[in-house]
């Protein structure tokens, strides 16, 4: 692997199902050529949590639609990871405040890192300018068609370390949003890939 170029690290967890959104890496990843000058490895790694490789990656994802559960070396590992100055995107499948996914890592995150560490950012925070601009965060397909809790999140948490986004949380499922062949973009009026350049380039520039 190639440590002088950015890879695209997602977050393999013993419990619930890891390996959603099978295509939106490399589709993310084109968008990062396409618009950026940033050195990128075009394959997704896969890194077990409970893995020391974490430590090697400028940015990883973490998504499901089912329990999360950390075994005691994978939370060991999330929580050093994340206060060395790694960064998590961590995306739930079911887009609904309610669903196992939410409830289990939200749970996660409080008995790793405090009660009420997950907080909302506000829609002018740097992530919405760091590359492309936006006024919040952009609303997915499945927000509209009322999946999930039926509703459209105008907002994103984030896990703050000394100011820094650490973890950055999502219940309007990214991870579907972007998951088609990269090559199908040219039928989108807007690219929405866009704003996961956007959490790229934040990640690596915070």
């Amino acid at each position: 692997m190639n440590y002088n170029r950015f890879f695209f690290t997602r977050l393999m967890y013993e419990s619930g199902d890891w390996d959603v959104d099978q295509r939106m890496p490399s589709n993310l990843l084109h968008s990062l050529v396409e618009y950026t000058t940033l050195p990128v490895n075009t394959e997704e790694q896969i890194v077990a949590l409970s893995s020391d490789d974490i430590y090697r990656a400028p940015f990883s994802y973490i998504s499901g639609h089912r329990l999360v559960q950390f075994t005691s070396l994978e939370a060991e590992h999330f929580k050093n990871y994340v206060e060395r100055g790694g960064f998590v995107f961590a995306d739930d499948c079911n887009h609904d405040i309610d669903g196992l996914f939410a409830k289990s890592f939200e749970t996660q995150m409080e008995e790793l890192f405090g009660p009420e560490s997950l907080v909302k950012i506000p829609n002018d925070h740097a992530i919405y300018s760091s590359f492309f601009e936006f006024d919040g965060p952009p609303t997915t397909s499945q927000e509209l068609n009322g999946w999930g809790d039926d509703l459209v999140h105008d907002y994103l948490k984030a896990i703050l370390i000394n100011g820094r986004i650490g973890v950055l949380y999502s219940n309007k499922d990214y991870g579907c949003e972007w998951d088609y062949d990269f090559r199908n973009k040219r039928w989108y009026k807007n690219d929405n890939t866009r704003f996961g350049v956007n959490i790229v380039m934040h990640s690596l520039t915070q």
